[in-house]
This record gives C-alpha cells, structure tokens and sequence, in this order.
C-alpha cells in the first residue's frame, strides 16, 4: 500500500531492451550489472538516502525476475510496489496505468531503469518538487537534462533559462515557427532529456490505462503552456543503451 503523505518514485523497467540483445533474452536490461550491482540496484541505493519511501517499479519483459530479485523493498528500506503490463506501454502508458499504486497527492518522480547515475542527487529533486508546489502558476513536469552524448549528439530539448522547449512547442506557439525555432536553436543550448523527471498528475489527465501512449507528445503540448520546466546536470550519467557501452562502462569503472 503506498505511505501516506510520501513522495512516490516510478522507476521505468518494462522495456524488452532490444539493442541489449543478446543480453536481454533472459535478463530484463534493469537488472544488468555495472560495478557488480543491478542498475535498479543503484537506484534504490540512492533513493534510499533521501526523503523517498515508496517506489513503484513497472513490469512487462521478463518481469517477474525482477520482483523475485527486489521483493518488497526492505532490504533497502523501500516499500515497493510493482505495476504489471502485459506488454510494454511506452513511457505515458506505463506512468498512466502506475498511476494508481503511486497515488500522488500532486506531482512524482519518475526515473528510467536502464540509466546509471549513481551519485544523482535526489534529495534535490524533492527540494525541487517542494518548490513546485508553491509556485504561482502550475508547472507539469520538471526535466533533468545532460549534456549530449556522443551516440545522441542532437539532443532533445532547449533549456532557456529554467524553461524547457521543444522545436515542435515553438511552431504551435511563434508566428512563422520555423524561422523562429532556427533563432531559438542559435541561441539555446541544446541538451539530453536523462530519463529523470518530476510529473503531476494532471499531465495523464485523459489517457486510458492499458493503452500505449508516448511521453514525448504530452510534454510538448505542455511545453507550448510554458509548463515545462528543467535543469542542467553536470553529474555522471550513462544510458547503458548497448552491450558495447555495458562493457566500456564496467571497464572504466574497473580500471579509472
């Protein structure tokens, strides 16, 4: 049952993890090993150390491993909850049919499982998510963003001031919106969105649970309100998104 007046945290595992293959015909890819610990294992080392007690993690490809490696969370001080889909429901979908068993008061942290992050500070994130809620105006999501890695080099998204943009946002709110997103790439950094983020509920509003629905759409429409915001992380931060950059990591972790 989720604990009353907590901040929940969804941590993303559903995912077949078709560039890992071979590795993740008979593991699901959160449960690959960096340093000789599972990437969830890392996550909820870290969430433990801060204000986070309830954690929902979402299943689909080879799930059950990962509860049968996980259980109820208290070995790390956790209480977790699993969301089961019959098959992976994109990142919306998946936060949308979880969204029961998080039960949010208001806004979420959400983190993708396959990331390696180890050091990433989530106390700030509450800190943060505190702030949120005293806002002025309602803001939806809060994106963590990092600088691009070389098998991402285009990026994701602007980050102008604390507000965060997409080219597709521009165009549904600048007049002539291509010349006006050309001006906006000029003079805003583009950066990584990393799979880290704060969402309030209303940014599901409407969708259906079971059904596959993708994130990026729904952040850009919030995007075009100004309802987006985020933040550059400078930290270390890896998308564990083949066997090659599996085992570069473990090599240099092994061998600084």
């Amino acid at each position: 049952m989720p604990i009353s007046g907590s901040i929940p945290c969804l941590i993303l595992a559903a995912g077949r993890g078709e560039r890992m293959r071979p590795l993740t015909d008979f593991l699901p890819k959160p449960l690959l090993e960096v340093q000789g610990k599972s990437l969830l294992t890392w996550h909820l080392e870290n969430l433990q150390v801060s204000d986070i007690q309830h954690v929902v993690i979402n299943l689909a490809w080879l799930g059950e491993k990962i509860s049968a490696a996980l259980g109820s969370g208290i070995r790390f001080g956790l209480h977790i909850d699993y969301s089961p889909e019959n098959e992976a429901l994109e990142t919306a979908g998946g936060i949308c049919q979880a969204l029961p068993i998080l039960n949010p008061e208001d806004y979420f942290i959400v983190i993708n499982g396959d990331i390696f992050c180890p050091n990433f500070p989530i106390q700030h994130l509450v800190a943060v998510l505190a702030q949120m809620r005293l806002a002025s105006s309602r803001k939806l999501a809060h994106l963590i963003l990092v600088p691009n890695p070389s098998q991402h080099p285009d990026g994701d998204f602007y980050l102008q001031g604390d507000l965060v943009w997409a080219d597709e946002a521009a165009k549904m709110v600048m007049p002539n919106g291509l010349n006006q997103t050309a001006k906006l790439s000029l003079n805003v950094e583009r950066l990584t969105f990393s799979g880290i983020g704060i969402y309030h509920r209303e940014l599901f509003k409407g969708l259906v649970p079971g059904e596959k629905v993708k994130l990026a759409p729904l952040l850009i429409s919030a995007m075009a309100k100004n309802q987006v915001t985020g933040e550059k992380y400078l930290g270390s931060w890896h998308d564990v998104g083949s066997p090659e950059r599996l085992i570069k990591l473990n090599r240099a972790i092994n061998n600084p």
